[in-house]
């Protein structure tokens, strides 16, 4: 129960039972409700089958999240709504959009929660303000059962950390929540919840932080900043999500910022700045960085805004070589138009003349990545802006260097993040969120996305669901598919 369905955030939910490249057509497929909520549903809604609510019995539930601070548990086929909390402390509102258009009209609720079903806990982070204009950012923990705070939840997210960049003084760089969004979802592992910030606009001063809490206790845990003596560098990543490996290894790609060009003796910038890379934590005994990739001409990218912020990381499954050899591998894309893929224990660092990095894809996306790729057997699928959904297979732990079929269709701003669903390696289905005037959901068969199967015009007005809203990813489960709108949770399924 978190983003894109598990922490390597493959998007895949390979558990689908229901849908089939057969039956997934205009004809006995489409919306089947719309779930209305208080605010914009920016995070992709979670689903928790057969929960037990006590004496209201055993249900699907989704739990939703709205940027006015809401969070729901709706009855995941009737849209009965079992409970509604709101995460406002008293005498408090919602956030302003902090003179900032990415975020609008108001700032609450913004990034994908967690569940963890050991604990029946739901955790969200939320930011409001109170009369004076001070503005607050809290971690809450809240009963899947009844929305009730649990475990002295919440905690008010308040972290310093050592340096003498943007939000320091004397020596310490302190948390300014005001100038901070939390957009990227919330990623549990190893019983800590990890938090990671981005800024509103580029509107300094901030920096680049990742926060985590203890999920039973909810102490802070760990906190690591990744531009102490610099400035940016924040977490954006498009409301994707930081991914994990097996043993709690944490991958993401920071966004413009400092970047200290003169390394120590472990190829480490020398004073801990790392604004625009592709970063690798350790988590074992707090948070560190422990490798990283830098492209050769970083700085000048993040001069230029052209930096890997816009896209998340995604773990790749082992994958064998042509010589017999296991690979650990990562990609993701950026504001470039590259894909980068990462050898997982060995990143390859910074190098000032070339980029030193397991491969390199060049001429193969038509615009940035402000989003995320999907996979499902052995293939990545990419839906950059302004370009085509694209399939790129991976044999002998290579990303092919042209895509194996494409969409029909492209995907203005802000591209696609895709997710798949599938009955183990049958069945595939890739599905993609256009954002527009009308925002549209489409099905493309996995194996060949030249295919549409379905989209939510094909039927006139019957499937439409309204404008679209900007980083949305699908959620399907159970035979049905959740999207994310400006007011509500648009349900798609078979039709009676």
């Amino acid at each position: 129960m978190t983003y894109h369905n598990d922490v390597a955030r493959t998007g895949q939910n390979l558990s689908e039972t229901t849908l089939t490249t057969g039956n997934v057509n205009s004809s006995s497929f489409g919306k089947v409700g719309f779930f209305s909520v208080d605010g914009k549903v920016d995070a992709e809604p979670l689903l928790l089958a057969g929960f037990n609510l006590g004496s209201q019995g055993t249900h699907d539930l989704l739990y939703v999240v709205t940027e006015h601070d809401s969070v729901y548990a709706i009855g995941a086929a009737s849209g009965k709504v079992y409970w509604q909390v709101s995460v406002i402390g008293s005498g408090e509102t919602t956030s302003d959009p902090r003179g900032c258009n990415q975020i609008t009209p108001e700032i609450g609720i913004t990034s994908t929660p967690v569940i963890d079903r050991t604990h029946n806990v739901l955790y969200v982070v939320g930011m409001t303000k109170d009369g004076s204009g001070n503005y607050f950012q809290r971690l809450h923990a809240l009963n899947l059962t009844n929305g009730a705070e649990v475990m002295g939840s919440p905690v008010t997210i308040t972290p310093t950390f050592p340096g003498t960049g943007d939000e320091s003084s004397g020596g310490t760089v302190t948390f300014q929540p005001g100038q901070h969004a939390e957009r990227a979802a919330l990623l549990l592992v190893n019983g800590v919840i990890y938090t990671m910030w981005t800024s509103h606009c580029d509107f300094r001063p901030y920096t680049g932080w990742v926060i985590g809490y203890n999920a039973t206790t909810l102490a802070q845990s760990g906190v690591l900043n990744l531009t102490p003596n610099g400035s940016e560098g924040s977490i954006w990543m498009s409301g994707t999500a930081p991914a994990a490996d097996a043993v709690g290894n944490i991958y993401f790609l920071d966004a413009n910022g400092t970047f200290d060009t003169t390394l120590n003796a472990s190829g480490l910038p020398s004073h801990g700045d790392y604004g625009n890379a592709f970063v690798k934590l350790s988590t074992t005994s707090g948070l560190a960085v422990s490798d990283y990739f830098a492209m050769f001409d970083t700085v000048a990218q993040s001069n230029v805004d052209g930096d890997l912020g816009s896209g998340g990381a995604l773990v790749l499954p082992d994958l064998k070589d042509a010589s017999g050899t296991t690979r650990h591998l990562a990609l993701g894309a950026g504001k470039d138009q590259k894909i980068y893929v990462v050898d997982r224990d060995n990143m390859g660092k910074f190098n000032p003349s070339t980029n030193n990095i397991y491969q390199e894809i060049q001429g193969v996306l038509a615009g940035g990545e402000f989003g995320m790729p999907a996979y499902f057997n052995n293939t990545a699928y990419f839906g950059a802006v302004g370009d085509t959904l694209k399939a790129f297979p991976i044999r002998a732990a290579k990303l092919a260097t042209s895509p194996s079929s494409h969409s029909g269709n492209s995907f203005g701003y802000p591209g696609t993040t895709p997710s798949v669903s599938a009955n183990g390696a049958n069945d595939g289905i890739v599905w993609a969120a256009e954002n527009g005037a009308t925002a549209v959901l489409h099905a493309y068969d996995a194996s060949n996305l030249s295919k549409e199967l379905y989209n939510s015009n094909q039927a006139g007005s019957r499937d439409q669901f309204g404008a679209g809203n900007k980083f949305i990813t699908p959620m399907i489960a159970n035979g049905r598919v959740y999207v994310g709108t400006t007011n509500g949770v648009a349900v798609f399924g078979k039709l009676q």
